[in-house]
């Protein structure tokens, strides 16, 4: 492979065989080299394969700045969200994290400690971008001797979020609003409470990031194909119905919008299950 631009010591812009852009990373690999000149490959260290047109340029901006270890934890960090949980993520997320490692590091040398009033939710609703987010705090301890707070891997964790939603900061904010609003509600109507670690109550909050994500984002809901099972649901279990309807009421309201009783009805059995495991256990 050839350069095709320098944008410090260790960091390379390249093209490969199919004239994809690459960015490369390897200490001391752009040390005097210059555009045209073939890279010493026994000098990289990680390879970036950024497809979109417009990434690879603020990619570069961004790590022509940073320190080459922090470039580096922030790669481990998204290798191991993508190959350990397997999470499919956009790859904005590259430009995202990256920045965000090198800013909380400044940040804590400076002995800035910025709180995370959502840590809580994120740790409940997010569980396994939450692990991602500790898996960070535990390489930034190992290698920098760096020792943050749960809240910066609460912070991390939403990162992972907006990567695998393809959302912002602000949408993820709402789309966890609508999760917190919701078991809320389903506390309040049934006070035995719910297991948090149940396989039941982990799909009902999957359900609930899918019914956000419909309501905000896509606005096509769940269109009422069998208003039968609907009304047979209704009387099978009319106080997770009215549960549902409950968290439906609130979010029209706040939302402005009309849901169907085909969201209702997937709400309520699985509002029923998370009452059922109570049961069982």
């Amino acid at each position: 492979m050839k350069i095709n631009k320098v944008i410090n010591n260790n960091v390379l812009s390249a093209f490969d065989e199919q004239s994809h852009e690459i960015v490369i990373m390897g200490r001391g690999i752009g040390f005097k080299a210059k555009p045209g000149d073939l890279i010493d490959e026994s000098k990289i260290e990680k390879l970036f394969y950024i497809e979109n047109g417009i990434l690879p340029r603020r990619f570069q901006e961004v790590i022509s700045k940073i320190p080459l270890e922090h470039v580096q934890i922030s790669a481990d960090i998204i290798s191991y969200a993508k190959n350990e949980c397997k999470m499919k993520l956009n790859q904005s997320i590259y430009v995202a994290l990256t920045d965000h490692i090198d800013f909380a590091i400044q940040r804590y040398r400076q002995g800035i400690q910025t709180p995370n009033a959502l840590v809580w939710e994120i740790r409940q609703f997010y569980r396994r971008e939450y692990l991602v987010g500790e898996y960070a705090l535990r390489l930034l301890s190992e290698r920098l001797d760096l020792h943050f707070s749960e809240d910066e891997a609460g912070f991390i964790a939403l990162h992972f979020v907006n990567a695998e939603f393809d959302t912002d900061v602000r949408d993820t904010y709402a789309l966890t609003n609508i999760i917190q609003k919701s078991v809320a509600i389903v506390w309040r109507q049934f006070s035995a409470g719910i297991n948090e670690t149940s396989m039941h109550y982990e799909r009902f909050i999957a359900h609930l990031k899918f019914f956000g994500r419909r309501l905000i984002f896509s606005k096509e809901l769940l269109q009422d194909e069998d208003p039968e099972m609907a009304d047979y649901i209704e009387k099978k279990y009319p106080g997770e119905f009215a549960c549902a309807e409950e968290i439906v009421k609130e979010m029209e309201s706040e939302y402005q919008c009309d849901i169907t009783r085909e969201e209702i009805m997937y709400l309520a059995i699985h509002i029923h299950r998370i009452q059922l495991q109570e049961e069982e256990t």
